[in-house]
């Protein structure tokens, strides 16, 4: 079956908020082709399956900056409601309650999102882990070069010959 949103598409409606990769509940919306209000409304009836880790309310200065930051959260800056979070597993969640053919496909598309962005990270920590391994040994390998220099240049000074003394000598 033809994927109905681009991954790309996807990425960029994922920010990261209180330390958690999330997608607003009105971007999800859209995803899922249902209007906000189901989409709270559906997440409502089924509170028990969002505990806090699932999903949270943005707080008044969350949301204004989420406004600041994202041309396309414009229309909220005036909205006295503040927009729900989902985390990677809400969104899993999400297709349980929302239960369209439609809404099956998207989170499929969502989920693959999420696994390549774990991915990406978890390959840039083993990166910066091998090239922090990488730069201790290129320091003991700079003291021990220098300290080759120094050698090479002890041994490049010219002894000095004894200088032979004037006039008769004793023995």
């Amino acid at each position: 079956m033809k994927t109905l949103v681009r991954q790309a598409t996807i990425e960029k409606k994922i920010f990261l908020i209180r330390n958690h990769r999330v997608m607003i509940d009105r971007d999800l919306a859209e995803v899922y082709g249902v209007p906000t209000k189901a989409l709270n409304q559906a997440v409502k009836r089924n509170i028990k399956r969002f505990p806090d880790d699932f999903m949270f309310s943005l707080t008044k200065s969350e949301k204004n900056e989420l406004v600041t930051n994202c041309d396309q959260f414009r229309s909220l800056k005036y909205s006295s409601v503040t927009p729900k979070a989902f985390t990677e597993q809400g969104v899993a969640m999400l297709s349980s309650v929302l239960n369209s053919e439609r809404a099956i496909q998207a989170n499929i598309a969502i989920m693959r999102v999420f696994v390549k962005m774990r991915e990406i990270v978890s390959t840039h920590k083993d990166l910066a882990y091998k090239l922090s391994l990488l730069e201790k040994k290129i320091e003991k390998h700079d003291i021990e070069i220098r300290a080759i220099f120094e050698a090479i240049r002890r041994l490049m000074i010219v002894p000095e010959k004894p200088k032979r003394r004037i006039g008769f000598h004793d023995s």
